[in-house]
């Protein structure tokens, strides 16, 4: 093809000025850097709601149902009910209290789970995060803490440990709380929030401390098989229930989490957007500057017979070539960064000690996921930018006057 012929001349031309070359240049790195930046943010913000979805919501209730003041009578025929629901696929009883661990004179405050062990991991991916003794062979005179609760009150796997919990279910208003006693038998391990807060032991253990029938429950929870339609589940299915109870979701407890998620893709997306779109509109400057400096080369072509849609075409293929060469090295950059950042991230914080994760997201590494689709839109839109960037200059370079070019020349 002609155009392509002389596009490609036109680029290693001898001739062009050095400020041309470096526009030319700084309008590639420009939307290289661009590309890079945007693969990489989209990847880490990917992985955040990846890691969100598959660790912090298989640990956290998808739904629950809470009794304000009376317990769950005949919990078994509850859970039949809520398992009726197409669009759950599990459920178990639960009894939820905030309590304190007490070892050796320290105290740590604890959101404490009662769960039948065999029905809990129906709900729950709790016990891929546990070390020690398996979540589903709890027994009654067992408990498994947090990681970090348990190294706040140095206590280790085999100790015995008192859990001091609200007697709210006595006649007399300020009776004293229950105290259980019991052995850690594992630590939850999942690097977040989690790993300060909850301690899960055996349902009738706290049915026993609170003086309830083995028929009674403080709450219910399910698992949906779409996490993002849970509250809409958590309605339907809670009106099923004959009981007073407190509905709740996810969307409750961590919404919040995910909408912050979405709101930075958005955020990220827009300002890198117009980085791209800055760095393709440079291109308009260093072609309009090369078809000026062109202009004798294009009188000849004319006047041997080349069709406007000829010059058309040679010039808009310049700006093209120079986003196209610049987004396939950003890409090139941008997957291999983005595959290899958490190990990257592991590296340079694993020797300082500082993890600005921890203790403040629901992971203590750098998550990252790359999307395919995501590449293949950001590569349409800036080479779509390049094209508009390219169409003025081409058109100028076709409006060029043979006749008064050359002969000023």
């Amino acid at each position: 093809m002609l155009s392509a012929f002389l596009s490609k001349r036109f680029r290693h031309t001898k001739h062009k000025t050095g400020l041309i070359s470096l526009l030319s240049k700084a309008s590639t790195l420009g939307v290289m850097l661009g590309v890079t930046v945007l693969i990489i943010s989209l990847s880490v913000i990917n992985g955040f709601e990846q890691q969100l979805e598959e660790r912090l919501l298989s640990v956290v209730p998808h739904v629950s149902y809470q009794a304000p003041y009376e317990p769950i009578e005949n919990w078994p025929e509850k859970v039949e009910t809520l398992k009726s629901n197409e669009n759950i696929i599990a459920a178990t009883p639960e009894i939820n209290l905030t309590g304190m661990v007490q070892f050796k004179g320290k105290l740590k405050a604890t959101q404490l789970k009662g769960v039948i062990p065999r029905l809990h991991q129906t709900v729950s991916g709790v016990g891929s995060y546990v070390q020690g003794k398996n979540v589903s062979q709890l027994a009654p005179n067992e408990i498994i803490l947090g990681a970090k609760i348990a190294q706040a009150l140095g206590v280790d796997v085999g100790d015995k440990v008192s859990v001091l919990v609200a007697n709210k279910h006595s006649q007399k208003p300020l009776a004293a709380p229950k105290r259980i006693s019991l052995v850690l038998v594992g630590v939850i391990n999942m690097g977040g929030p989690i790993d300060e807060t909850l301690a899960l032991t055996h349902l009738e253990a706290l049915q026993n401390a609170l003086g309830l029938d083995v028929d009674q429950v403080t709450g219910l929870r399910a698992k949906v098989d779409n996490v993002f339609n849970a509250h809409d589940v958590a309605m339907s299915a809670g009106q099923s229930l004959p009981d007073l109870v407190y509905v709740s979701s996810w969307f409750r407890t961590q919404g919040s989490l995910y909408q912050d998620i979405q709101m930075v893709r958005t955020i990220v997306f827009l300002v890198v957007f117009l980085i791209i779109a800055v760095a393709s509109f440079n291109i308009v400057s260093s072609m309009v500057m090369e078809v000026k400096e062109k202009q004798a080369d294009i009188a000849i072509l004319k006047t041997m017979g080349a069709k406007d849609s000829t010059i058309f075409a040679t010039f808009a293929l310049q700006g093209i070539t120079y986003a196209a060469i610049g987004s396939f090295i950003g890409t090139v950059v941008g997957v291999l960064l983005a595959i290899n950042l958490p190990n990257l991230f592991n590296a340079i914080f694993s020797e300082t000690g500082n993890n600005p994760l921890s203790g403040v997201y629901f992971v203590e590494f750098l998550p990252s996921k790359l999307i395919w689709s995501d590449i293949f839109i950001t590569l349409s839109v800036t080479l779509l930018l390049a094209v508009f960037a390219s169409v003025y200059p081409a058109w100028q370079a076709t409006k060029t006057d043979p006749a008064h070019v050359l002969g000023n020349t």
